[in-house]
């Protein structure tokens, strides 16, 4: 099976650095190019956006996130399951999660369970990245609080363009 290299980035993101920021930045950027439809990279894009609030102690918002992914994957169990998921357990880790979340625990490492062969495609593209799958238990403050600490420069102008566009049309 040949899978999209977006949702390798993607795994490797999550079980090497778990870094769930870059997690959402590279699925969201595929499935922009793909047209913007279904729910399947949304709902990945949102798991992953939760696991990095419920890290960070924002609660509300994993759940938030949570029970959003839950839903929308939940209406694309085929589509998961040719990405390469074993569907109905991801699924259910995803509810005991957000229990876990509800009840107030604490942030505990959250592994996608994958089948076999994607599971070492993953593993062999890790390696040849130089990183090992399911390494960083301890991500950096860097990786942590990554939304705090990029540069927003270009956001921030675009933002502002689009403000004195808006004016000028007034």
């Amino acid at each position: 099976m040949v899978y999209p290299m977006a949702w390798i980035d993607y795994l490797i993101y999550f079980h090497t650095d778990q870094d769930f920021f870059e997690c959402h930045e590279v699925l969201e950027e595929h499935w922009k190019k793909e047209g913007m439809t279904g729910n399947l990279w949304p709902g990945l894009i949102q798991i992953a956006v939760a696991l990095y609030h419920q890290r960070r102690g924002n609660l509300n918002g994993a759940k938030r996130m949570l029970t959003s992914g839950i839903d929308k994957l939940s209406t694309e169990k085929s589509s998961l399951t040719d990405l390469g998921i074993d569907t109905e357990h991801l699924l259910k880790k995803l509810k005991n999660r957000k229990k876990e979340i509800e009840q107030g625990l604490d942030y505990q490492t959250f592994i996608i369970p994958l089948t076999d062969e994607l599971f070492e495609a993953c593993c062999l593209e890790a390696e040849n990245r130089g990183q090992v799958w399911g390494s960083n238990e301890n991500p950096d403050e860097t990786i942590v609080h990554k939304h705090k600490l990029r540069d927003r420069t270009q956001v921030i102008e675009e933002r502002d363009l689009q403000k004195q566009i808006k004016n000028r049309l007034k």
